[in-house]
């Protein structure tokens, strides 16, 4: 009888040590620094407090509907900027963000909207802003998902 007592209590032991481990880890997996999971804070880093938001074409339409002091950053190449862009966008290739910034950008608290052709560029772009001290940085993806107005 005492050994079905201590299996059962090991076995339980186990079970509950597991659990308490996989929601451990669970909760690193799943948060991202701000307690909710949901993937708005684009750094990995939670130590670091600055970051990017992302949204998507709607919302960023929205903020350029609503909103007065922003701008629009477009980090293609010039061929794809010339091909067609976002009425407004000005233009900052994403490998030339982080030494061409500052001096198109002098305001780091503006409003920045960032975008490229599919949004893997945009979100390299944007982390280097947050890099240099830009505190209103949103980016929104691609223009190939812009359901708007494109301008040549």
């Amino acid at each position: 009888m005492h050994r079905r007592t201590f299996l059962i209590a090991a076995s339980l032991t186990s079970i509950v040590s597991l659990a308490g481990l996989t929601g451990c880890f669970g909760a690193a997996a799943g948060s991202n620094g701000n307690g909710n999971g949901n993937g708005s804070n684009a750094t990995n880093d939670s130590s670091n407090s600055s970051s990017y938001q992302q949204v998507d074409a709607e919302t960023a339409k929205e903020l350029m509907d609503t909103e007065n002091d922003y701008v629009i950053l477009d980090v293609r190449t010039q061929a794809e900027y010339d091909q067609g862009r976002i009425p407004g966008a000005i233009l900052i290739p994403h490998d030339t963000v982080a030494t061409a910034a500052e001096d198109a950008l002098s305001d780091k608290d503006q409003l920045i909207l960032v975008y490229c052709r599919s949004g893997n560029r945009s979100k390299q772009a944007s982390q280097a802003l947050v890099d240099l001290g830009y505190t209103n940085v949103i980016e929104f993806g691609g223009i190939n998902n812009w359901p708007y107005e494109v301008e040549e």
